[in-house]
């Protein structure tokens, strides 16, 4: 793969196909998602972690799914009461090394803390009511009834109205008009189906992976493989604006070496500047773009 540190220096992609992440790639979550993490762990608990502290879990990989991101959170701030030495970067550093993700996370928790402190930190981490909270926040209460089929706390507007487009009309009808378009995302189906409407993006089901359709989660490949199949693609792109979203393209080339697969990091998400370059570059991303709007430009249409 080329290097991504310099966009005017990677080379064109000529995919088949191209496959998008939702989140940071076709609308801005900063202030639906991310801001659901922070407040569901601060009425949770009275303390929250930081805004840019979200992108340190993200970037230490396994936290697809928003709601373990925001139970690995919760641990972080119920044992920093407890005297757990780790700051924020050890805690997240951590969390890598031990291969990502919640589990990673328990048992980077449990290791910094004494017997008994982790089984008092245990006995108060509550994912059931972090997620309740984290959904009531993000959907509204309209949504949350239609949705989680309950009755909510309050009536709030939700913050699932607050994620700006990121993918224009002019760059969608381009790309659907030249490659198959898929979608892998760690949203549940109908969410995704919200944001994809609302993108006016008509992705069937059987072009699309949500949190609904598979286990796994991102970076492993296996959704990624299955879609260039089903599309018969000899070069797949996948767009995203994660480590993971990049790493899920390297695994996707390891496991299936008959296809040529892409990672096309964005700097819409929580990534940015030359440090965003950099950490996709290490990750594998055979190109990075400051936005969904710059990918047609870098992708190959005269392909034969």
């Amino acid at each position: 793969m080329t290097d991504a540190t310099n966009d005017t220096e990677a080379t064109d992609l000529a995919p088949d196909a191209v496959v998008l992440d939702i989140d940071g790639v076709v609308v801005d979550v900063a202030d639906s998602y991310r801001r659901a993490i922070l407040e569901s762990v601060e009425t949770v608990y009275g303390d929250t972690i930081e805004k840019a502290d979200v992108q340190a879990f993200k970037d230490a990989g396994g936290f697809n799914n928003d709601w373990e991101l925001t139970d690995a959170a919760a641990l972080y701030v119920l044992a920093d009461r407890e005297g757990m030495k780790l700051g924020i970067t050890g805690f997240t550093d951590a969390i890598a090394e031990h291969g990502g993700g919640l589990d990673a996370a328990e048992r980077v928790t449990e290791d910094a803390l004494s017997e008994a402190d982790w089984a008092y930190v245990r006995d108060r981490w509550n994912p059931e009511r972090l997620r309740d909270v984290f959904q009531q926040l993000y959907l509204g209460a309209e949504l949350y009834r239609d949705l989680e089929d309950g009755e909510p706390d309050a009536e709030t507007r939700g913050y699932i109205h607050d994620e700006p487009l990121l993918l224009d009309a002019a760059t969608r009808e381009h790309l659907v008009e030249h490659y198959d378009v898929g979608v892998v995302t760690g949203r549940p189906e109908a969410e995704a189906e919200i944001a994809l409407d609302r993108a006016g993006l008509d992705v069937p089901p059987e072009r699309r992976f949500t949190m609904d359709d598979w286990e796994d989660g991102k970076p492993h490949p296996y959704a990624l493989t299955t879609l260039a199949e089903r599309f018969d693609a000899d070069s797949v792109v996948f767009v995203g604006d994660t480590l993971d979203d990049v790493r899920t393209a390297v695994n996707a080339a390891d496991v299936d070496p008959e296809r040529e697969y892409h990672g096309v990091g964005v700097l819409t998400g929580g990534l940015s500047g030359a440090g965003g370059r950099k950490k996709f570059a290490d990750s594998g991303a055979t190109a990075v773009i400051d936005s969904i709007g710059d990918l047609p430009g870098r992708l190959d249409c005269d392909r034969p």
